[in-house]
């Protein structure tokens, strides 16, 4: 982080991104100055409610975070900014979202945990928007123009307060992750299958293995049972998160059942001394390493691979069908992923062996209503077909060889712009099957 010392001495000059912690209430003067050089203007966990009414002067500002401050409204300001294309407000109290508040080259817009009941339909008349993620909040409408958002790739509407999934939202040409769960639509849910309990006294903790939006994982030792039983324990903090809430991660992954592709719980915790909850789940093994990186700021939606990353056809061949098998068995269990992603899949780069984790975005998908639930699946093709084309790009083998060839027709297949004319996940087992 930045000082306010730093700023006001003229240290910073030239700086292209400026993070200031510091208990601001209001935005100070000097950060105008920077307007010929700064990109990035960072002022989450300070105590602001507005910012200055020229800040339109930070005319190469990009992106902007405010989190976890005290606005109650979307300033209106951020509409001045030409090149503005991220806006994070994240955790404050807003209720009130201006038209003149997104900024006409917005691009992605985090609105999570607030208080918002509506939007303008602005919103749907910015031709670069591609990410959107609202997730607690108290919507009940979505505003109509978003049908004409021809490049939004992920929505966030979980944990708000619709009671019905707009018509147009399963033609959104491009829309491949979508989180819904916690909202009021009444669906007809299949009941949860029941788990063992295992008490908190029962485990023995070994080191972090990774912290995700809604817990923190740890290696853990079953005490009590031969061999003392190695699992992971994922902690749940019990916060709203950007994808939605921790317990409709729980349901997702328990609805979701077991699978050898698929990390989900055998059993989850009980008896935590301040009533945590948590899900004990297969420990992966050591070989397994992230398929790939989170999107990047500049990427937005697209993960991020390591850089040089090769696979021999073959292997790029068994992780694809591998997970369209994960996928696949999601969807006959009425499961949307929502984060389908190469950054949630572990897998053994020596082999090709993957599995696919993190349901933190999941929604469970009404029983009674098929013909919604093969709408919102055909969403969730998309991403596959991204995951798909993804591979084929990190593949060894030429483009003309017929498993990368093949793969790439797939991935254009599962990316067709009607998503009634995709496949579905199961298709694409099949079709896999036949290249390899």
């Amino acid at each position: 982080m930045h000082t306010l010392e730093q700023l006001r001495s003229g240290a910073l000059a030239g700086t292209r991104r400026l993070d200031l912690r510091c208990g601001l209430t209001e935005l100070p003067p000097e950060v105008l100055d920077l307007a010929d050089t700064l990109e990035v203007l960072n002022l989450s966990g300070n105590r602001l409610s507005g910012l200055p009414p020229d800040l339109g002067r930070l005319h190469r500002l990009k992106i902007i975070f405010c989190s976890d401050n005290d606005f109650t409204h979307l300033p209106e300001v951020l509409g001045d900014c030409p090149a503005l294309g991220m806006v994070g407000f994240k955790a404050n109290r807003i209720v009130d979202v201006p038209a003149h508040a997104l900024p006409a080259a917005l691009r992605w817009l985090v609105l999570t945990d607030n208080a918002i009941t509506q939007l303008p339909s602005a919103l749907g008349e910015r031709p670069a928007l591609q990410k959107l993620m609202l997730a607690g909040n108290q919507l009940n409408r979505l505003p109509p123009s978003l049908a004409g958002a021809q490049r939004l790739e992920l929505m966030r509407l979980a944990a708000n307060q619709l009671t019905q999934v707009p018509g147009w939202l399963p033609g959104l040409p491009r829309l491949a992750w979508l989180a819904l769960a916690g909202n009021p639509l009444g669906w007809n849910l299949p009941p949860l299958p029941p788990l063992p309990s295992v008490p908190w006294h029962q485990l023995q903790f070994g080191e972090r293995l990774g912290e995700g939006a809604s817990g923190h994982i740890h290696r853990v030792r079953r005490l009590g049972v031969a061999h003392g039983e190695a699992l992971a324990l994922k902690l749940f903090k019990g916060a709203v998160t950007s994808d939605g809430l921790p317990e409709h991660e729980r349901a997702a992954s328990l609805a979701a059942g077991q699978h050898p592709a698929l990390c989900t719980p055998g059993a989850e915790l009980c008896e935590h001394p301040q009533g945590l909850h948590g899900l004990l789940l297969p420990l992966i093994a050591p070989s397994h390493t992230n398929l790939a990186g989170p999107p990047s700021l500049d990427s937005c939606t697209r993960d991020v691979y390591p850089s040089g990353l090769r696979m021999d056809a073959p292997v790029a061949l068994r992780v694809a069908h591998t997970m369209a098998q994960a996928v696949a068995h999601l969807h006959r269990r009425g499961v949307l992923h929502g984060d389908l992603y190469a950054h949630n899949m572990l897998w053994n780069p020596a082999n090709g062996d993957a599995v696919l984790s993190d349901f933190g975005a999941a929604t469970r998908l009404p029983a009674d209503q098929p013909a919604l639930s093969q709408a919102l699946q055909a969403l969730e093709v998309r991403a596959l077909g991204c995951l798909l084309e993804e591979l084929a790009d990190h593949a060894l083998a030429p483009l003309s060889s017929p498993t990368v060839a093949g793969l790439g027709r797939l991935a254009q297949a599962c990316q067709h712009p009607q998503p009634r004319q995709r496949p579905t996940a199961a298709e694409v087992c099949n079709s896999l099957l036949a290249l390899a």
